[in-house]
């Protein structure tokens, strides 16, 4: 157990430099973990206060504390906050400080004036950075957003896969891993490639009762989108604003924007295309509620924390449950009222699959970038590779992770890329030992194919579904829900059963371990009527007829 400073207790350090009358569900558990010396990955929903956990933990803890983030203006957020409330002092370190910024801040952190230090995980690619951290090793390292680790998370990061190594370099300092979304499968995966030794898992509850859900059926896209557009105008004239509107292409958004503001709607439009200056401009329009409605890609949220949003519509479907609960969760933070709408179209599945199959890379493109690692002398930055192989940035990045994945390859803390030894000997590239990694390269992409299919699926069947649309929404997160809800439009029409009401018997308890002679191990996630569904490791969500898994004895328990 790590040695601990001579202060207050929990409890105190929250209500007197917090002004926390009580901690908040599942907080307590995480920092009393982490005093107790344990990694621990937090599971909580947004607004549950996660950034106090690190925060009230680092207070009670010796030593410094470094914070991994990937939004510099949640960064900066975090660091103001810090500054002004409590005693000790944070910085930032990321791309928009001047050099003689960057150095004055590092040195501060290597006397020992910061208690806090921010970084994006781009800046583990300077070594600067990292030799600061390997002089003044913090006590505990935190990981925000920790989703981007996952290759199943929906907003998947590669600077985010250097992490493990850099904990690693730095002897493993107790770790935190926080999120707002993960299914079992993503919490597995973030735990293993942070490295976290036997990690106490905080999974707070998912259910966001205030958070009306509802699904409108079309048979064309025209009256989708019109439908939308009068949805949206309704809400602005009840006054129930200002919303969010998810779109699938950035055209879609600044379509969807102007034709909003034909109808007198304050409405702007965010995505990718635009130039930094102006998403940041954007951003704080919505913020300051100079704008009513904004209609964007999902290049928009991760980190806008806006408790007053009163609806999030989708005018596309998400390419998973896990996107879409991450969405709609912008929505409502306050505890007051709010809508959730998903404008299903079910031709909208074919852009979604198109999407999910775009920038995958073929064996020979696998096989050129293990070959051009082997060749180097030295451990070669991505960039420099680029440039030898002729590939895009994306689709290098893609093959880099398989490499590591099969082996072949390694990325070090600093971002640059080694061939481990076995995969070439000094002389030369072993070419059978070059294509049997690019063969696991593939391989390993078609089994994400396929996982991203089956989390397509779970999200058509809820579009689709008729029972409780937060019991299905949870139930895909691990948790049990009692039917009616009484907050979602398939309870409110009466169309749903009650728990277990006229269910088939069932064989194996909700969220308990399982065995399939040909899929291998998974979970059970749900029960619906006589329907099953499964998260399988090895290739994602099954649904299963009960009747057929008794009768053929296709499941047994783990």
């Amino acid at each position: 157990m790590r040695k601990q400073k001579e202060a207050p207790s929990i409890g105190q350090i929250a209500r007197e430099e917090f002004d926390f009358a009580e901690l908040r569900p599942g907080q307590q558990e995480a920092i009393q973990a982490l005093l107790d010396g344990q990694d621990t990955l937090a599971v909580m929903p947004t607004g549950s206060g996660k950034s106090a956990i690190y925060q009230i933990a680092a207070l009670l803890l010796s030593g410094p504390t470094v914070v991994v983030s990937p939004l510099i203006a949640l960064q900066q957020d975090q660091v103001e906050s810090i500054n002004q409330h409590n005693a000790v002092t944070a910085a930032v370190v990321n791309s928009t400080l001047r050099q003689s910024q960057r150095r004055e801040t590092l040195q501060e952190w290597k006397e020992g004036d910061l208690e806090f230090l921010f970084l994006a995980p781009e800046q583990f690619n300077n070594e600067e950075t990292l030799q600061h951290l390997l002089q003044v090793r913090p006590s505990l390292f935190v990981i925000d957003e920790a989703h981007c680790i996952s290759e199943w998370g929906h907003d998947f990061r590669p600077d985010y896969l250097r992490i493990g190594k850099v904990i690693e370099s730095l002897d493993h300092p107790l770790t935190l891993a926080l999120t707002a979304t993960a299914s079992p499968l993503m919490r597995d995966e973030i735990v293993k490639r942070l490295g976290m030794r036997q990690p106490r898992v905080v999974v707070q509850g998912f259910d966001r009762p205030n958070i009306h859900l509802s699904v409108q059926r079309f048979d064309s896209e025209e009256a989708k989108r019109e439908q939308l557009i009068e949805c949206t105008v309704e809400n602005v004239r009840r006054g129930a604003v200002p919303g969010i509107v998810y779109c699938a292409t950035r055209k879609e958004a600044e379509e969807v924007a102007a034709a909003l503001q034909s109808r007198n709607v304050r409405a702007i439009f965010y995505h990718a295309g635009l130039k930094g200056n102006e998403r940041q401009s954007v951003q704080h329009a919505f913020m300051r509620d100079e704008a009513e409605v904004i209609v964007a890609t999902i290049a928009f949220g991760m980190g806008v924390d806006k408790p007053n949003v009163r609806f999030v519509f989708h005018l596309d479907i998400s390419d998973s449950l896990d996107s879409y609960y991450q969405e709609i969760g912008r929505s409502g933070r306050d505890g007051k009222p709010a809508r959730a709408v998903l404008f299903y179209y079910p031709r909208d599945l074919g852009l979604r699959r198109f999407l999910n199959s775009s920038g995958r890379i073929t064996a020979r493109e696998a096989s050129l970038v293990a070959r051009a690692v082997a060749e180097q002398d030295d451990p070669v930055a991505p960039r420099e590779l680029c440039q030898q192989v002729d590939l895009s940035q994306s689709k290098l990045n893609s093959a880099i992770h398989g490499l590591q994945e099969a082996g072949a390859v390694e990325m070090l803390p600093d971002g640059t890329v080694v061939a481990i030894e076995d995969s070439a000997t000094e002389d030369s590239v072993q070419p059978g030992e070059t294509a049997q990694a690019a063969h696991e390269v593939v391989e390993a992409q078609e089994r994400r194919r396929r996982f991203e299919q089956s989390r397509l699926e779970m999200m058509q069947n809820y579009a689709e579904s008729r029972d409780c649309l937060r019991r299905y929404l949870l139930n895909y997160f691990g948790e049990e829900h009692e039917a009616p809800c009484g907050s979602c439009a398939n309870c409110d029409a009466g169309v749903v059963r009650a728990q277990n009401e006229d269910d088939a018997e069932r064989p194996f308890a909700h969220g308990s371990r399982v065995m399939h002679r040909t899929y291998g191990a998974g979970q059970v996630m749900r029960y619906e009527g006589d329907k099953m569904v499964v998260l399988f490791e090895q290739i994602g969500y099954k649904t299963l007829g009960i009747n057929l898994v008794l009768q053929n004895n296709l499941l047994e328990s783990l």
